[in-house]
């Protein structure tokens, strides 16, 4: 009877082949999980810490931490990580050698509430907690403000935070009782009175106008109002 050795061959590379698999996967999924990795993607002004982000890393209220690999549900670990109000979006992964990565973009505001309540407007429009790690640098928001109604709010500061001009001048912005906004300059003290946000931006053009004749002939500390409500003027009140 003649054999024949090369199908003997390729029987003994497949068991070999499904022996060293098995074993891999055995092996593997008794790895143990490290620490997480955890890294910030763009601003480096830390609102949520590290430390905050590894107590996020739970599950099944015990850290991730000396896991073996097959238990780690990802899913569950992004879920409580988006869920904080100052994390914009994250991504966790796993490596094969058992190294959790979570990757987290933080929310950025563009202004600070500061009324009965004090919290940041986001740049999406929504509302997000103070952090007792960094404060940013925006505007002030005072006045009649509701936290599930930051819609003119937002609309002014987003316009704040995209004009140089602006950007530079604004420390404080005021919403009234009938939803009209006034601003308030960091180096002079009258007040500037948008009105409402209708034609906000020949309104904005205006102020820019009336700066820069006012401070060409040194007479913005003369001011106590600059009304700016009417689109096609503006109306200034001395002191």
């Amino acid at each position: 009877m003649r054999v024949n050795y090369s199908y003997i061959k390729v029987v003994l590379l497949l068991v070999l082949v499904v022996f060293l698999y098995a074993f891999s996967s055995v092996r593997n999924s008794a790895r143990r999980v490290d620490s997480p990795n955890i890294k910030f993607v763009g601003d480096d002004n830390l609102f949520v810490t590290h430390e905050t982000v590894s107590k996020l890393l739970i599950q099944n209220q015990e850290s991730v931490t000396n896991k073996p690999k097959d238990i780690i549900d990802l899913n569950e670990l992004e879920s409580a990580l988006n869920s904080n109000p100052m994390i914009k979006q994250a991504q966790v992964f796993m490596s094969v050698d058992g190294l959790i990565t979570a990757e987290i973009e933080q929310k950025k505001p563009i202004a600070r509430v500061s009324t009965n309540a004090s919290y940041y407007v986001d740049e999406t429009g929504s509302f997000m907690p103070l952090s007792t790690n960094y404060t940013a640098r925006v505007p002030l928001v005072t006045g009649y403000i509701e936290k599930n109604d930051l819609a003119n709010v937002y609309a002014i500061a987003k316009k704040i935070r995209d004009d140089e001009f602006l950007m530079k001048h604004v420390v404080e912005i005021h919403q009234n009782q009938n939803k009209t906004i006034d601003l308030k300059f960091r180096s002079h003290d009258f007040k500037i009175h948008l009105g409402t946000l209708k034609l906000l931006d020949k309104k904005i053009n205006n102020l820019k106008a009336f700066y820069k004749k006012a401070l060409e002939d040194k007479i913005l500390d003369n001011y106590k109002l600059v009304n700016l409500k009417f689109d096609k003027q503006v109306i200034c009140t001395k002191k």
